[in-house]
């Protein structure tokens, strides 16, 4: 960049676009081209889209595909899923396939409990404001009444606000830690109004009370949700007897029934391999929350944070035989909502709903979860029998053939010659080479 920009906000599209591919292009009109390709046809649609975020030039594509056969609690269903991975949704797919012929997936709705904190400073003594919450706790309820009269007729509200001494943590720190049912909304942005609210009658009473003598004071740092939420849990399962586990590449069931276990095990104990464990299921996780329009980046910070809870960082999901029985389940926290932000203004976000069959915020969780436990026994069943590559690498193999434009002729001689052979990277282009000298 050779150029600090002013007032980049403020300039229209084109304008924006015109700066961009001037100043980091040597070639400005094939940078424009590539931007305005990515633009949707549909004029009205692309300022819906231009609208959703600041100083938007084009539109990033990502595959949406679906992943059918999943039976979760006696019900078929059709998953969609956003991501860029090739394996993902065929992985799933696999998955689904094959639970649904041992009895599917079930899951269970452990609590629905978000949460939201006032972070604040308090100098006097601690049993002086401990009093003085205890008396004013009702206007908390009171002054937010305005806010919540609608959350409270959809069966959601405050659920209850305390008091929170952290002064072990950092000097004359306290908080108003609060929790909420927000029921089919997400809910982020009815929480930090009732925060700001609370914020506001704290500092309010507190100033008319004799909780600020001889320069005692309350200060309010600031009043925000927590992506954090240990209590708003979703579980998912399969299990079946062990020698129902057999299939094409699981000849002795109990073998593998071990491996499996011992593979979780491992994750539990072990960080480093506990990461790549559970990216696998956000692989699942992430897919399904993109493609319905929740927030995944809440998701995964609120997940990974539950992953640690313990005091180092494990496998969300375990593995055990029992009675020759074998179970494989995960529970972890999901905030989402299938009401408000761009479950109503997307229009790929509402097809995606209606391919769910329009669930409620619990329902997806279940489905969010099923996905994401699916998505790790795939990885697992692979990782103990055949391997991850063979199958990565097959599904990678369009990647690498776009990558060099292969004719549609090539295109069929390459992938009939690596149906017998391991893919890689440079025995693709070796052959491709070849085919071409």
């Amino acid at each position: 960049m050779n150029n600090a920009v002013a007032g980049f906000s403020k300039l229209s599209k084109k304008e924006k676009i015109n700066w961009i591919a001037n100043e980091y292009f040597s070639n400005p009109e094939e940078a424009q081209n590539i931007i305005r390709n990515y633009w949707n046809t549909d004029e009205k649609l692309q300022q819906l889209h231009d609208e959703f975020i600041e100083n938007t030039i084009t539109n990033l594509y990502i595959p949406l595909g679906v992943a059918p056969n999943f039976l979760i609690n006696g019900k078929y269903k059709t998953i969609p899923m956003a991501i860029e991975e090739s394996s993902v949704v065929a992985a799933a797919s696999k998955a689904a396939k094959y639970w649904s012929t041992r009895g599917g997936f079930k899951t269970t709705i452990i609590n629905t409990e978000k949460i939201g904190q006032v972070h604040f400073t308090y100098n006097g003594d601690a049993e002086k404001l401990k009093s003085f919450f205890e008396e004013i706790k009702p206007k908390f309820f009171l002054e937010t009444q305005s806010i919540t009269k609608n959350m409270q007729q959809r069966g959601g509200g405050i659920l209850d606000i305390k008091l929170k001494d952290k002064r072990s943590l950092l000097e004359n720190y306290y908080q108003l830690h609060a929790t909420f049912e927000t029921k089919d909304s997400m809910g982020a942005n009815f929480i930090n109004s009732c925060l700001e609210q609370f914020a506001s009658t704290l500092k309010e009473e507190a100033r008319n009370s004799d909780l600020t003598e001889s320069g005692e004071a309350v200060e309010v740092i600031m009043s925000i949700l927590s992506n954090y939420v240990p209590n708003c849990l979703v579980r998912a399962e399969v299990s079946c007897p062990i020698e129902e586990l057999a299939e094409k590449h699981i000849d002795d069931p109990k073998e593998f029934a071990e491996r499996f276990v011992q593979a979780v095990q491992i994750a539990e104990v072990e960080p480093f391999r506990a990461v790549t464990h559970n990216k696998g299921i956000m692989n699942g996780v992430d897919a399904v929350i993109l493609a319905t329009g929740n927030d995944f980046r809440a998701v995964e910070a609120g997940v990974h944070a539950y992953a640690a809870k313990n005091g180092q960082y494990a496998s969300l999901s375990h593995a055990k035989i029992e009675d020759e029985i074998f179970t494989f389940w995960l529970e972890i926290p999901l905030a989402l909502g299938t009401v408000g932000g761009l479950t109503s203004l997307h229009p790929l976000v509402k097809l995606c709903l209606d391919i769910l069959e329009k669930p409620s915020a619990q329902e997806l969780m279940e489905i969010v979860a099923v996905a994401g436990l699916a998505q790790n026994f795939a990885a697992l069943r692979s990782l103990t029998t055949t391997g991850i590559q063979e199958g990565h690498m097959k599904m990678h193999l369009n990647n690498i053939i776009n990558q060099f434009e292969a004719t549609d002729e090539e295109r069929q001689l390459i992938k009939t010659h690596f149906k017998k052979i391991a893919v890689t990277h440079s025995a693709v282009v070796e052959f491709i080479e070849n085919l071409r000298k």
